[in-house]
This record gives structure tokens, C-alpha cells and sequence, in this order.
């Protein structure tokens, strides 16, 4: 998924200490056009930028397509990241610059890691899947260390999650290991990615590494989580130092993402779909975006382009007028 807004604030992004649970709330962005579909992001927010190497996540749905003509998301480029699709409802197809073309549905992930730039689209428009009614879901982004954000593009197609119970709950683990299973998903740092399906009136003790930091992102229901109320589309983030997160439903089943991962240590600058550490990254992954749009073969080589999209290419908003910087945490 690509961030639309015309108008991008730099973010610096930094873990930052806490001493205990934190909780974020979501702000509503539109992703695009007079009836767009309108996600919940809570990070990167002013609260928290970053959790473990989860810099980005989108919380939407249970949208109406037909009202709202769902997702349709022009090729548009990434650097220094990965892209996570992960959905409750509906389908999602997926193009990029490696030629792949993949559907996406529940309980299957999409796995798109940028390297040095890669480009791609995303559609779930009424006339792609004419019997699908809702699209319901979260994207999140992870920041690629050093050891690998220069390095090759790649995408992956995980079908069969593993999952286990604890104390009742499903736990789908779709990235990293968690309990007894393993994700085949690609990494590149230490990371744990799963949805977590809590039956009303369980408490659910679940082990979880006692040096990654957490957060728990609430879906359906409301979620008690380490003596904390969690309210749909809020954010609870926990420090590291837990070797188990405590999660209560009460009356009703809680449906949540959990994301975590080693506290990241490198100045990270968001800036639109580019992640870097630099002002001057970003300037030239905007100009040669630019120029693989205009087909230059400089900037294709950089970014690819996507194959089989019925439409242009998303242009870059302008840069602001002040030099972006990157701080340490």
C-alpha cells in the first residue's frame, strides 16, 4: 500500500524508552479519490515510530466496496523496506517490477521486500473481484537494516501460515517465530508477526521473546492487554523486558495483530514510500522515480515497472522546502 497524501511529513523514526505499556491511537487517513477507502494508522505517529522494525501499519475495513469502489492503488515505488498484506476479508492482487502477479486472501500473506527500490501495485476494485462485498485487513512496513537495504528486490508468497493454541486462542504466526512454529516468510532482522484470536472471556498467557518490544493492534473486540483497555484500531505497544503478554477478551472474541521485534537501532527517515537514512536518499530516490516514469532507463533500472496495471504510474509529491533530517534515538 502507498501513502497518498500530496503532502508528506518527514518521519524520524526512533524506538524510544518506555517504561510501560503505551497506548496509540489511530488516526484516519483516506488512501485516494472522492470515495476512498479511509485506513487507520498508527504508526508511524507522534506517540511511537517504530516497533521492533514495524514502522508503518494500516488498519481498514470491514469496508464497502461497492460504496466506496475499494482499493486501487496506481504502481508506485518503495525503498529500504518491506510491504506485509495481511487480510480478515476480501482479496487483494498484487503486480510489481519482478512480474509477480499474486492474490492475496485471508490467512495468506504477501511479502514484498523493496532492497534498493522496487515498484508495484494493488487492486480490490468491484471490477476485479465483482463477488467480493468487503475488504477488510492491515499493511504494515518494516525497515531494512543496513546489512540488506541496498540489496536485491524480492517477493514472496507464503499460502500455508502456521499456526498453534494457547490457553484457547488461534495464533497465526505469519512472520518470524513465535511458541512452536516458524514463519517461512523472508526476514532480515528479528521479528515476529501474528493475529491473535482470543475467545470471549479467555486470558491468554502468551510466551512471547523477553528482548523484542511489542505491539498488540486491535482488530474486532475490545482487548484487555497487560491491565490495559484496548479499543478497535488502537495500538498497545510493551517495552522489552515481558517473557509473556497477558490478553483478556470479555464478553465478545478479540481478533488482534501482534508485531514486535528487537528494538531498531538505526536513524530511520521516512519520507513518503522511501525509507532511508539520509535527506539526500531520499532526493535521489525521488528523481530517478520520477525518471522511470518518464522512462528513462536509469530510473527503471532502479524501480522496474509493473506489467498488466490499467493506468499510469503514481507520480512523487514534491519535496518540501527544508532539508530532511534523521536523528538518533
Amino acid at each position: 500500500m502507498t501513502n497518498l497524501d500530496p503532502h508528506p511529513d518527514e518521519q524520524v523514526c526512533v524506538a524510544g524508552p518506555a517504561a510501560d505499556v503505551e497506548l496509540v491511537e489511530p488516526r484516519d487517513v483516506p488512501l485516494g479519490g472522492l470515495r476512498a477507502m479511509t485506513v487507520r494508522r498508527t504508526l508511524p505517529s507522534r506517540a511511537r515510530s517504530l516497533v521492533g522494525p514495524f514502522c508503518f501499519a494500516d488498519h481498514y475495513g470491514p469496508d464497502d466496496v461497492a460504496a466506496t469502489g475499494g482499493m486501487d492503488v496506481p504502481p508506485h515505488p518503495h525503498t529500504g523496506l518491506q510491504t506485509v498484506t495481511w487480510l480478515f476479508e476480501g482479496s487483494v492482487l498484487h503486480r510489481d517490477a519482478l512480474g509477480s502477479e499474486q492474490v492475496v486472501v485471508p490467512g495468506q500473506l504477501n511479502l514484498m521486500t523493496a532492497g534498493r527500490g522496487i515498484c508495484h501495485s494493488e487492486e480490490a476494485t468491484p471490477a476485479l473481484f465483482p463477488e467480493q462485498r468487503v475488504l477488510h485487513g492491515v499493511q504494515l512496513w518494516t525497515v531494512l537494516p543496513e546489512s540488506a537495504r541496498h540489496g536485491e528486490r524480492a517477493f514472496d508468497h507464503v499460502a500455508d501460515v502456521p499456526t498453534f493454541t494457547v490457553d484457547g486462542a488461534l495464533v497465526r504466526v505469519f512472520m518470524g517465530a513465535l511458541g512452536p512454529v516458524a514463519s517461512p516468510a523472508r526476514t532480515y532482522s528479528p521479528l515476529v508477526a501474528a493475529q491473535v484470536d482470543v475467545p470471549a472471556g479467555a486470558r491468554v498467557v502468551l510466551p512471547v521473546d523477553p528482548t523484542f518490544e511489542h505491539g498488540v493492534l486491535v482488530d474486532t473486540g475490545v482487548l484487555r492487554f497487560e491491565g490495559h483497555d484496548v479499543a478497535r484500531s488502537w495500538l498497545a505497544y510493551a517495552p522489552p523486558g515481558r517473557g509473556v503478554l497477558v490478553l483478556e477478551a470479555g464478553d465478545a472474541p478479540v481478533r488482534a495483530v501482534l508485531m514486535g521485534g528487537a528494538p531498531f537501532d538505526e536513524p530511520v527517515l521516512m519520507w513518503w514510500n522511501f525509507v532511508g537514512r539520509t535527506h539526500d536518499e531520499v532526493v535521489e530516490a525521488r528523481a530517478q522515480w520520477q525518471a522511470a516514469i518518464a522512462g528513462d532507463t536509469t530510473g527503471l533500472g532502479r524501480f522496474g515497472e509493473v506489467h498488466g496495471y490499467a493506468g499510469p504510474p503514481l507520480p512523487a509529491p514534491e519535496l518540501p522546502h527544508v532539508r530532511l533530517r534523521p536523528r538518533e534515538r
